[in-house]
């Protein structure tokens, strides 16, 4: 009951009008001071079940005491964050809760909290990724956002965002689940075929030919993929999650239903392994589309159209999220255009942008939980 009124305080708070966010009200600190107090307390539990929170290439960090001081010094920052937004704002839940977030993450150890479990490689839940996910993908994409939006009232914490975030949250955590199933397909295929020589030749490429290479083989398999989706009834049932956003931003990348999560990455994994691409090309290509696919979906007004005519941009991708009639099933490509002139779903109209974005004529329900349901109870 009392986590129910404080969350939804905070929700308030977080979506305040804009003349109670603007600078001096103490909004911004608020907001900083929770994210840090969050991811620190998250790190905390991270710290003291490493076995159980976090993946295992990221282990090794948390031996290292630059790691732990680091981590002393983000508590510090949160705390001093949230006692300047108590001075400076009349609602007090931002600061409070950060606070309330900084001194639980002390209880449990902080900076000096004991591991508990074995470094090993059993089975983990992602809640370091999740982390640095938001971390990266926010400070990355949000200072952009503010200074070159396309919808320029639209607020970091516009409608839907938490879905969006949790959508994060459970992507991330299920990380060790994803990549298991994502990659069995092609694991299954490659131990069926015998391409050493050829295999051998690829990986021998300058791996930004390999990265190039590797670009187009998966968005020739995702193009036709992401048809799929959008053609087939059942097929839709799970892409229209996606196309229910009626905001556009670098969260919204994020709404993936699960089943069509891990169908398009293991059907866009299999040329990727069986063909031979090296380890460095496979992990540039990775980071590459995971920058890619947010800043196609972000809230930003750069002019980029002759990169557009070669290149995926934010106002190809949002065309194809738009609701104008025009926007109905076109620019199906993750990457090069050419696919969609290929194909005939090629619609890039000069400096327009959509009306608006979301589905049409198609009730879509709200909470993360319907919409996992959501395809097999839909009409």
């Amino acid at each position: 009951m009392l986590i129910g009124r404080i969350r939804k305080n905070v929700r308030a708070d977080l979506e305040s009008p804009p003349e109670l966010r603007q600078f001096g009200t103490g909004w911004l600190s608020g907001v900083a001071a929770l994210v840090t107090s969050v991811g620190g307390l998250f790190l905390v539990l991270c710290l003291r079940y490493p076995s159980l929170l976090t993946v295992p290439p990221l282990r090794s960090f948390y031996l290292n005491a630059w790691f732990r001081l680091a981590l002393h010094f983000l508590l510090i920052v949160a705390f001093m964050l949230s006692i300047l937004s108590l001075m400076l704002r009349v609602n007090k839940v931002l600061g409070f809760t950060a606070m309330s977030a900084v001194l639980l993450a002390t209880v449990i150890g902080g900076l000096r909290v004991e591991s508990h479990g074995e470094l090993t490689t059993g089975v983990f839940l992602g809640l370091d990724w999740f982390v640095l996910n938001v971390i990266f993908t926010g400070f990355l994409f949000v200072p952009v956002e503010r200074l070159f939006p396309h919808r320029k009232g639209q607020s970091l914490f516009r409608n839907e965002w938490r879905e969006d975030l949790f959508y994060f949250l459970v992507s991330s955590l299920l990380i060790q689940l994803m990549t298991f199933l994502s990659m069995a397909p092609a694991i299954a295929l490659a131990a069926h075929t015998s391409w050493t020589t050829f295999r051998g030749w690829v990986a021998s490429q300058q791996v930004v030919i390999q990265v190039v290479e590797i670009m187009f083989l998966t968005d020739l398999v995702q193009y036709w993929v992401h048809r799929a989706f959008h053609r087939v009834p059942f097929l839709w049932g799970f892409h229209s999650i996606h196309h229910s956003a009626t905001s556009m931003d670098w969260m919204a990348a994020a709404r993936l239903h699960l089943f069509e999560n891990i169908a398009i990455r293991a059907t866009t994994v299999i040329p990727m392994y069986l063909v031979g691409f090296s380890a460095a090309a496979l992990h540039a290509y990775i980071l590459l589309v995971y920058i890619h696919t947010s800043f196609v979906h972000g809230n930003i007004n750069w002019n980029l159209d002759q990169v557009g005519r070669f290149l995926v941009t934010p106002r190809y991708h949002h065309w194809h999220h738009g609701i104008d009639k025009e926007a109905v099933d076109v620019n199906f490509a993750i990457h090069f255009p050419i696919l969609d002139h290929l194909f005939g779903t090629h619609h890039f109209p000069p400096h327009e942008w959509p009306e608006g974005y979301g589905i049409n004529n198609q009730s879509m329900p709200r909470s993360y939980w319907r919409q996992l349901f959501y395809p097999f109870s839909r009409k």
